[in-house]
């Protein structure tokens, strides 16, 4: 009597499979080859025989270079917000209601995330990248302008509106300075000083009268 043959998942799941470890054996070759090269220097060659892929294979799942950098940063992007809604979900849980102190672990959880992602951080911050990508940028930087205003509970006047951005933008810089440190314990000082300043600027916020 012959052996049972082990038998394989179904082949819509398998191609699935097959399809999301391509994607990211791309990513992942890309991260390495745009992070050491920038966007411009970087060739889709390298980038395809890093992931043991092939062209066709890029412009199959991707479309190609512009549309690969643009999914590794949407990907970057997802992270920071995972970890910093994680971050004011635990606090909240733990009883914290107070918006300064719900703004502040918020923001420690995106600015740790600029140390743990920090070639990705800097990539995204040269300046080099494909055509439209600064816009998005912006557009990106609006949206979270509007998620601290809204943890923030300000109203929607144009007062609260630059508060809020002033926040924002605080972050974001401080977000550059923990990316360029070159040991953690700099970047801890760093993630320390950006903290206390946006304290600081919160002491006497408007959603506090």
């Amino acid at each position: 009597m012959a052996e049972p043959q082990p038998k394989r998942p179904p082949t819509s799941s398998w191609q699935w499979g097959r399809t999301a470890q391509t994607q990211r054996a791309l990513l992942d070759a890309a991260r390495d080859v745009f992070t050491r090269q920038g966007f411009a220097e970087a060739s889709i060659a390298e980038i395809v025989e890093r992931a043991g892929s092939s062209v066709g294979s890029l412009y199959h799942h991707f479309g190609g270079k512009s549309e690969l950098f643009l999914a590794l940063w949407q990907e970057h992007q997802q992270a920071y917000e995972e970890a910093a809604s994680s971050a004011v979900t635990a606090a909240r849980q733990g009883g914290v209601t107070d918006p300064a102190e719900l703004f502040a672990a918020g923001a420690r959880a995106f600015l740790e995330g600029s140390w743990h992602r920090r070639d990705l951080a800097m990539l995204f911050s040269t300046g080099d990248g494909p055509p439209g990508f600064e816009l998005m940028k912006r557009h990106r930087g609006h949206e979270w302008i509007s998620q601290n205003d809204a943890l923030l509970r300000l109203t929607d006047t144009s007062l609260d509106r630059l508060y809020a951005a002033i926040l924002t933008s605080l972050i974001a810089e401080g977000a550059r300075e923990v990316a360029t440190a070159r040991t953690r314990a700099q970047a801890g000082r760093v993630i320390d000083a950006v903290l206390e300043y946006a304290c600081r600027l919160m002491a006497g916020g408007p959603f506090r009268s």
